[in-house]
C-alpha cells in the first residue's frame, strides 16, 4: 500500500498518531500542502485544540478545498473528526461540511465534568467495518469539550451528560472522537480497520 497521508493541522496528537500507524507497519507521509496528497491511498486528519484554529491552519496550507474534493478514504481524529462536520459552536466556525451536523459544546452537570477526559465505553449503534474485531462495550480514551450529534452516520456513541458521536462513517468518510492512538487494543484495531478495508 502507498503511504497514508497524515495532515499536519497543528494538533499535539500528530506525533502519537504517526507512531501508532508506524507500529501497524504503515508508511506515513506528512501533508502540509496539497501536492503531498498525490499518490496516497488513505488520509488521516488528526487534531487537538480549537476548531477555529484548526480551520485557519487548513486554509493557510491550501488544504480545505482539496479535502472537500478528496475521493479517498478520510478519517478525522478528535478535533479532526469535528472538522468533518458543517459547523462548530467553538468559535462559530464553518468547518469542512463533509458530514451533516453542528458540533456543540458539552455542558457540565452533577457528575459530568467538561472537558470529558478519560476512558469511556463505546455503544455500537450499527455495523461498520471500522468496528470489526472491536469487542462490544470496549472503552476508548477521550479528551474533548465539544461533541458531534448522533445522526444516521453514527457508528458508535458514547454517554457523557448525554449521547454524542464517538465513531462516524458515511461511505469513505470516517471519524473517531476519541484518541485511537491512546486507546490500546480497540484503538489500534480501529486504525487497522480504516487502513485495510475498502470504503470506496
Amino acid at each position: 500500500m502507498s503511504a497514508v497521508g497524515l495532515i499536519d493541522a497543528g494538533g499535539a496528537n500528530l506525533g502519537s498518531v504517526r507512531y501508532a500507524l508506524e507500529r501497524l507497519g504503515v508508511a506515513v507521509r506528512m501533508v502540509r500542502e496539497p501536492a503531498a496528497l498525490e499518490g496516497v491511498q488513505r488520509v488521516i486528519l488528526p487534531g487537538v485544540g480549537a476548531a477555529a484554529e484548526g480551520m485557519r491552519r487548513l486554509h493557510a496550507q491550501g488544504l480545505v478545498q482539496p479535502l472537500r474534493g478528496l475521493q479517498l478514504p478520510l478519517m478525522g481524529i478528535c478535533l479532526g473528526m469535528q472538522l468533518l462536520f458543517e459547523r462548530s459552536e467553538e468559535g462559530e466556525v464553518e468547518c469542512l461540511g463533509l458530514l451533516p451536523g453542528v458540533v456543540r459544546r458539552m455542558h457540565p452537570a452533577v457528575g459530568v465534568r467538561v472537558p470529558h477526559m478519560g476512558w469511556n465505553k463505546l455503544l455500537a449503534l450499527r455495523e461498520s467495518p471500522l468496528l470489526d474485531g472491536v469487542p462490544p462495550g470496549a472503552s476508548a480514551y477521550f479528551v474533548h469539550s465539544y461533541a458531534a450529534p448522533v445522526t444516521s452516520d453514527t457508528v458508535a456513541a458514547c454517554h457523557h451528560g448525554g449521547l454524542f458521536t464517538a465513531v462516524v462513517q458515511r461511505g469513505r468518510l470516517c471519524g473517531a472522537q476519541f484518541h485511537p492512538e491512546r486507546s490500546a487494543g480497540p484503538g489500534a484495531r480501529l486504525l487497522r480497520n480504516f487502513i485495510e478495508n475498502d470504503f470506496s
